[in-house]
């Protein structure tokens, strides 16, 4: 089986995750903790990552294998020696992807590279010399600009993308025209969670309307000590964020709440919980008789192994559309893995649509 070769855009926690975790499975050749063993014939060991591209001087120029447990990642490491991996971190470029209060930050923050930022003509030479297949964007919410600075580069080297943050292209018709355009898959808007505060959100809600209690309010709150986290504190970053999950959980829903009653998005920045995220959740409804519930839950977990998870099924599943000469947005990936899908639709709609589309949905669970 020929390897799927990524690039890489943001070297941050979820990256870290994304490198270590190909490596572990390689190694381990364990199905645990995967939602799918194989996606087509591709085994998670058969994603090999060619490419980290970033900004910040504690990772531009060392081998990618050095980069991922550079500051300010701080997520938990699941192989401690990833010494092998000697892809190249280059030089990106900053646009939006760094907000002032970011360069402020310290070594919380981001550390500007003094080099030479990227061109799209640097940028697409480097996908082609590497022979790059799917480009991840890992950048900070908020990455309007740069996003898109990307996602042309990605168009000209023809390579598919999965979009892994709340800037909206696989779902913008305009971009997916031109990936359509241009023979080209992408998978995203804004990747979930294996068992992440959205995804729990969404069964709980879809729970509430299975058994016919009606939702009046509900809110989900998110702390952590991650670097996105930090980057959200600046809150004109976090528009397409509170929309994209607010609008994953609104479809859920039996009916569409009012923008009062429902309030969905990170709450605060907590230093000593590096990696760790930590969403309250709270649902209100009304049982038989109009009899008054609420259910509470609080949600831990890693954040990037959490989100990696997810990825590593959508390269394979934008490596698989490209071999079958399907092009644009990815209809079932992109609702069955993401936030922000083209349409939006359950878990086990978008789970049987994927059977139908690729073949055989094989769960490692099974």
């Amino acid at each position: 089986m020929t390897a799927i070769r990524i690039a890489v855009v943001g070297i941050g926690n979820c990256a870290s995750s994304l490198v270590q975790g190909v490596a572990h499975y390689r190694r381990q050749q364990s199905s645990t903790g995967l939602i799918q063993e194989f996606v087509g014939d591709y085994a998670v060991g058969d994603i090999d990552v060619v490419l980290g591209i970033d900004v910040d001087e504690r990772k531009v120029g060392r081998p990618l294998g050095e980069a991922i447990f550079a500051k300010p990642n701080n997520t938990k490491a699941i192989e401690s020696d990833m010494a092998s991996n000697a892809a190249p971190v280059i030089m990106g470029k900053c646009l939006d992807g760094v907000s002032d209060h970011m360069r402020a930050a310290g070594e919380r923050g981001f550390v500007v590279c003094n080099r030479p930022e990227a061109t799209q003509e640097s940028i697409v030479a480097a996908l082609r010399e590497h022979d790059v297949d799917v480009l991840v964007n890992f950048l900070p919410v908020g990455s309007q600009d740069a996003s898109e600075f990307y996602m042309n580069c990605a168009l000209e080297a023809r390579v598919g993308v999965v979009n892994s943050i709340p800037v909206f292209i696989a779902s913008d018709p305009e971009w997916d025209a031109r990936f359509r355009e241009r023979g080209l898959p992408i998978v995203g808007d804004d990747i979930k969670a294996q068992v992440g505060a959205t995804i729990v959100h969404r069964i709980l809600s879809q729970l509430f309307a299975l058994r016919g209690v009606g939702v009046d309010h509900t809110y989900q709150l998110n702390t952590g000590g991650n670097t996105d986290f930090i980057n959200m504190m600046d809150r004109s970053r976090i528009d397409s964020k509170k929309v994209s999950k607010t609008d994953a959980v609104q479809s859920a829903l039996a009916a569409r709440l009012e923008d009062d009653d429902i309030v969905i998005g990170p709450s605060e920045y907590v230093p000593w919980q590096k990696d760790n995220k930590i969403c309250f959740l709270r649902l209100e409804g009304q049982q038989f008789g109009g009899i008054p519930m609420n259910l509470e839950l609080r949600l831990s977990v890693e954040d990037s192994p959490n989100a990696a998870a997810c990825v590593v099924d959508a390269i394979r599943y934008c490596r698989l559309a490209m071999e079958r000469g399907m092009a644009g947005a990815l209809t079932a990936p992109s609702a069955f893995y993401c936030k922000h899908p083209p349409v939006q639709m359950p878990e086990e709609e978008a789970e049987r649509l994927l059977a139908w589309e690729f073949g055989a949905f094989r769960c490692a669970a099974e």
